[in-house]
């Protein structure tokens, strides 16, 4: 192979990492540390998908009003380190969320806390979400 057909494969293999690594987001890009969330309703979806778990809960949030929330989870590894599994919630049961909102005020949010069925706590968001145990 050619200098210059490898200095062209290297450069090109250097330009679609870095496209990919600057499109995975950290916590700071979209979501607010002051706007904390909690939500108690009803999992109506629980996506185990990657690069990130998403939470869907018809719920009430502390103030009492209604609504439709998504709380963006951490990656499924990251999550079955912290004692996650994909049949950890399905839909219908009951949970309480702690979060951190988006910073447009939509109703997404970055889990933090969730309380499951059961009473169990576990953390849910990102290892760059503010709580996240240590490794």
């Amino acid at each position: 192979m050619s200098k210059t057909l490898c200095a062209a494969a290297l450069l090109l293999t250097l330009v679609l990492t870095a496209m990919r690594l600057s499109a995975h987001h950290a916590f700071a890009a979209e979501y607010d540390v002051n706007r904390r969330v909690t939500v108690s309703g009803t999992v109506t979806k629980f996506e185990w998908a990657n690069p990130h778990a998403w939470l869907y809960v018809e719920g009430k949030d502390e103030n009492g009003k209604a609504a439709s929330w998504s709380f963006e989870m951490g990656s499924p590894n990251g999550l079955v380190s912290r004692g996650w599994t994909r049949t950890a919630l399905k839909k219908g049961d009951q949970v309480s969320v702690e979060g951190y909102g988006a910073k447009d005020g939509s109703n997404i949010a970055n889990a933090g806390t969730v309380t499951l069925p059961e009473g169990r706590k576990l953390f849910g968001g990102f290892h760059s979400t503010p709580g996240a145990p240590v490794k």
